[in-house]
């Protein structure tokens, strides 16, 4: 996961400088770094109308997409599966599914949402949808995500998780909505999967630390971020023990298990905070063994964690890194 690392500096009065909105949002932290010029007229009022925008955004994005939620969008579909019944769909949640099944064309299937009966019979619960059917021995999907029918409705074949990429679609929308605003610059923080437009007050790319899966205190790297998202997945914080084992919840869809042999973490930086989303994730699943081929072929600015605290990285990747540690600036 990676950490946004906003320098509040010592600026000259009346300099553009930063202000913060900080909250929690789709059980995450969510924090606008904007940059505002006392100079200009209308500035503070534009900032608190882009912190309530983004703030309406993730709410919105959480009432269609959260599995968590016993009275979401996606909980009321996930649990009408089993009638079989296409059903009318909200934009978001349509959208966001729309998107899942394009992913899943473009990974070769390694990104595919419908994990959710997986992660609830190794015990990461979210709302119920009892009776849970078993999973076990059970052939993984291989179709569409998303079926159209007539009457612009929609059928489901199997329960979907949409977590990471929900979260990167309510910042792309939340993005969009602070624009419109006439925000020039500014950096938006979930839980450490971000994205950021124009530049912080003294100039230059925004920062970003990627965090240290294995619990260091410091940033294992330093990159250079703009106009462009940033998204990691690891398994430094959703992980749990069942009898011997430690799980985690980066499903492998063609398995139905944890995947990701030999890996903590990756970050991906790209254009889009869903589409980063779907990149870190579909190379976390490839395994320390794949994850490099699978980045250089997709041509990626990715950054990896390996078991035993290695961080690497692709040539793409080197070009945006500032800093690493052991290397200094």
């Amino acid at each position: 996961m990676t950490l946004a690392a906003v320098a509040h500096t010592s600026l000259p009065v009346g300099h553009p400088r930063l202000v913060d909105f900080e909250a929690r949002a789709m059980g995450s932290p969510l924090r606008l770094s904007l940059v505002i010029d006392p100079a200009r007229t209308g500035d503070v009022e534009r900032a608190t109308e882009a912190w309530l925008a983004v703030r309406t955004e993730f709410r919105e994005s959480d009432a269609a997409m959260s599995r968590f939620s016993d009275t979401s969008e996606l909980t009321s579909l996930n649990r009408r599966i089993r009638l079989a019944e296409p059903v009318a769909l909200s934009r978001r949640l349509r959208q966001a599914l729309v998107t899942c099944d394009r992913a899943r064309r473009l990974s070769d299937g390694r990104f595919d949402p419908r994990v959710l009966l997986d992660l609830e019979r190794l015990g990461d619960r979210g709302a119920p949808l009892d009776p849970w059917p078993s999973t076990a021995g059970r052939k993984r999907p291989a179709g569409p995500v998303l079926e159209a029918a007539p009457g612009r409705r929609f059928h489901l074949d199997r329960q979907v998780d949409l977590g990471g990429i929900g979260k990167g679609l309510a910042l792309r929308w939340s993005a969009d909505a602070v624009t419109r605003l006439g925000v020039d610059a500014f950096l938006l923080d979930a839980g450490g999967d971000l994205i950021v437009h124009g530049e912080p007050p003294e100039g230059g790319p925004w920062r970003v630390g990627i965090e240290d899966p294995t619990g260091g205190p410091e940033p294992l790297a330093v990159l250079n971020a703009a106009d462009g998202a940033v998204a990691t997945s690891s398994v430094r914080r959703r992980r749990w023990t069942s009898g011997d084992e430690t799980l985690h919840h980066l499903i492998d869809p063609t398995s139905g298990e944890p995947g990701g042999p030999g890996l903590l973490a990756v970050t991906v930086a790209g254009p889009d905070p869903a589409w980063s989303e779907v990149w870190s994730k579909t190379l976390f699943l490839a395994g320390r063994a794949g994850v490099a081929a699978q980045a250089r072929r997709r041509g990626l600015a990715a950054w990896w964690v390996t078991e035993d605290g290695t961080l690497e990285m692709t040539a793409a990747a080197r070009q945006r890194t500032a800093w690493t540690a052991g290397e200094g600036v």
